[in-house]
């Protein structure tokens, strides 16, 4: 139903220097690209992300509760998502680790430069 989620920056090509890495290591690159916005995804797979200039031109702004979660396949690569993020500009908000009672959701919180809220997850079979 989704075909990709879009957020805010102020600075276009410090995005692309951050959330290229992130798109190679979960095996997709940019899909889309103008002087205001890229996406990442491949067409006619999974959600991607786009980042882009606010459209009004007002700065970007950080939505209170608002996080967008990447999908991994396996904790190793949870864990270097996260490592990415980090050497790429982003700050921790949850080094990687299990999350919740039974262990099976195994996860990473981190932001990226202009302070959206990231995660990287993988839910194993319980």
């Amino acid at each position: 139903m989704i075909g990709y989620v879009t957020l805010g920056t102020s600075d276009l090509a410090r995005a692309g220097a951050f959330y290229d890495p992130i798109a190679t290591e979960l095996g997709t690159g940019r899909m889309y690209t103008t002087d205001r916005a890229i996406i990442w995804g491949t067409p006619g797979g999974a959600a991607g992300i786009g980042l882009t200039l606010p459209f009004d031109g007002q700065p970007a702004s950080v939505g209170n509760g608002v996080m967008v979660a990447f999908e991994a396949r396996d904790a190793a690569q949870v864990d270097r998502i996260y490592d990415l993020a980090l050497a790429h500009g982003g700050t921790d908000e949850g080094a990687p680790g299990p999350r919740g009672d039974d262990g099976t959701f195994y996860a990473a919180y981190f932001r990226d430069p202009d302070g959206n809220k990231l995660n990287a997850f993988v839910i194993s079979a319980g």
